[in-house]
């Protein structure tokens, strides 16, 4: 709550994307996730709390700048004093927390503890943006007066808002209430979900969704926990559920070269689809794996999960894409693509 009224805790909003939903689309990327994807490319939505990005490369230093330190409510506590020339906490060590920089004077990393003051000031002061806060408590109406700029583009493209994250289904009850704003101004709504949650918290939001965008990562239970650190049980029963609830519904996965583009897998998912859901999708979707977000991973002091994997070169995943997709048409029956770029097909 904020001076009373209920906030959702936000990573990021993007406008002007075609590629969640149809038409061009303002998405609201929710901060929070209960999945460990090895591919994941937004490291910044998944713990559900704020937290620093650090990038030293756009630090001026301590000797040129200062202002990091100079903004912080702690500068001057006799058991946390900062030694400008060095950059070094001096003093009492214990607990410590803040702005940290190398010997250089170039910030390091700054850690938000029980002894800092959750302010967030070093950010807000740094000129050159080498402090990065992620996550930001917004209300409905903040949103909503965000997402009703834009709404020409939506008019004219068919297109609305899009709730994403990290896991929107975390914040389900904030989010039903934004999606219900959202229909009732006549705005077209869609979530992009994995769909790891309680069937009541996803029908909760379905309440307010007009298009349902949910991953299989892959189908096998066990090699799906390896990859993203759950098991695909609750998410295969949540997207039965969304068919028999006659959802719209697109189902996309992530080809990652490798690790789940084997041809088997892909023929299970088709089964999945034809077979427990009847086909009663508007599309199948296969994304290509682009190695993005590595310089998050170090701003976050995370290393990256793939590790110095690399995906083939571009002319070998387009054809494999298309010719996975191929088999999904002409064998399953179903409505495949490779990528997001196809329009998507209306019901019959």
């Amino acid at each position: 709550m904020r001076g009373g009224e209920v906030v959702g805790l936000v990573a990021n909003i993007q406008k002007y994307t075609i590629h969640d939903g149809p038409g061009i689309r303002t998405e609201i990327f929710f901060k929070g996730c209960n999945m460990r994807c090895l591919w994941c490319s937004n490291p910044e939505t998944i713990n559900p709390s704020r937290e620093f990005g650090v990038y030293p490369s756009k630090c001026l230093s301590l000797q040129k700048c200062g202002y990091c330190l100079a903004g912080c409510p702690r500068t001057g506590d006799a058991s946390g004093q900062w030694s400008v020339v060095s950059g070094q906490r001096t003093g009492d060590a214990s607990g410590r927390d803040g702005v940290f920089h190398d010997e250089n004077g170039v910030i390091s990393r700054v850690r938000s503890g029980p002894r800092c003051l959750d302010c967030y000031k070093c950010a807000d002061v740094c000129p050159g943006r080498a402090i990065k806060l992620w996550g930001e408590f917004m209300t409905l109406g903040e949103l909503m007066k965000i997402i009703k700029e834009d709404r020409d583009f939506y008019d004219r493209s068919g297109g609305g808002v899009t709730l994403s994250g990290g896991e929107v289904m975390l914040q389900w009850e904030f989010a039903q209430m934004l999606l219900k704003a959202c229909l009732e101004a006549g705005i077209n709504t869609c979530v992009c979900t994995a769909l790891n949650c309680p069937p009541e918290h996803m029908e909760a939001v379905y309440k307010y969704t007009d298009l349902v965008i949910a991953d299989i990562k892959h189908m096998d239970a066990n090699k799906h926990r390896e990859l993203t650190g759950v098991g695909n049980e609750l998410i295969l029963s949540n997207i039965r559920r969304t068919v028999v609830l006659g959802k719209k519904l697109v189902i996309r996965t992530p080809i990652v070269i490798g690790y789940n583009s084997e041809e088997t897998n892909i023929r299970a998912t088709g089964a999945f689809i034809r077979d427990e859901l009847g086909g009663a999708i508007l599309q199948y979707q296969l994304l290509p794996y682009r190695k993005m977000g590595t310089e998050k991973y170090d701003s976050l002091g995370q290393a990256y999960p793939m590790g110095d994997y690399e995906p083939p070169p571009r002319e070998i995943w387009e054809c494999e894409l298309k010719r996975l997709a191929d088999i999904l048409v002409s064998e399953y029956d179903l409505p495949a693509v490779a990528g997001t770029g196809m329009e998507l097909r209306e019901e019959s």
